[in-house]
């Protein structure tokens, strides 16, 4: 099927805000499409090449945090999140935006996943701990954004749980502790389709679940 073809005249501006856009796509004559996006009008995905469309980097990244203990079995660390739209703190791995554009695309990664990991547990990651693009690049909700998330393991080992902390929080963010799973708790939230006081998770965190059980680490 040929790609649709949209240049820069043919989007009109709704909203724009340092962190959120909002455009009108006319990809027809008379037809029209919301595009909700963290680019700017020139770097939307709809009117990418095919080329430049293989080699973008996403907008963030989001890491699925294994925490190994000397004699203790595995966790996933995940923390609770405040998120506006939903209005409730909700099950969350460590993630955040990608700010070096000037870096390869994985370079780029790894090095924010470090950086959000540092920022939101307090965790330094090593060059002894493990560090693997699962996905370089995942749409969120393609009907309504082109939001991009790369998706990265972490394996890393700790000493003393101690050293966890949230004050990194910048900005808007708001935590409220962390919550550690064995393989078995975290398969018991994936069943129950939500934390353990019924809050609904995002899908990232499902994703980072799915991954942590099913021994895709591997």
């Amino acid at each position: 099927m040929s790609k649709l073809i949209i240049k820069e005249e043919c989007i009109e501006d709704l909203f724009e805000s340092k962190i959120m856009n909002m455009y009108d796509i006319q990809y027809e004559e008379g037809k029209h499409y919301y595009d909700v996006t963290r680019r700017d009008k020139k770097d939307i995905v709809a009117t990418k090449s095919a080329n430049d469309y293989k080699t973008m980097l996403p907008d963030a990244v989001s890491c699925v945090l294994v925490l190994k203990q000397k004699g203790e079995e595995p966790k996933l660390l995940l923390s609770r999140e405040y998120r506006y739209p939903a209005g409730q703190f909700l099950l969350s791995v460590p993630a955040g935006l990608i700010d070096d554009k000037g870096l390869s695309r994985k370079e780029a990664v790894i090095n924010t996943a470090i950086r959000e990991i540092k920022e939101e547990t307090g965790l330094s990651i090593s060059e002894n701990d493990r560090v693997e693009i699962l996905s370089p690049f995942l749409f969120s909700s393609p009907g309504m954004t082109d939001e991009s998330n790369a998706f990265v393991l972490v394996e890393a080992e700790i000493e003393d749980l101690s050293v966890l902390n949230q004050e990194g929080a910048m900005g808007s963010e708001r935590f409220d502790g962390f919550v550690l799973l064995t393989k078995d708790e975290a398969e018991r939230v994936l069943r129950q389709g939500c934390d353990d006081e019924g809050i609904f998770y995002p899908m990232i965190t499902w994703m980072a679940l799915i991954c942590f059980v099913s021994g895709f680490m591997r």
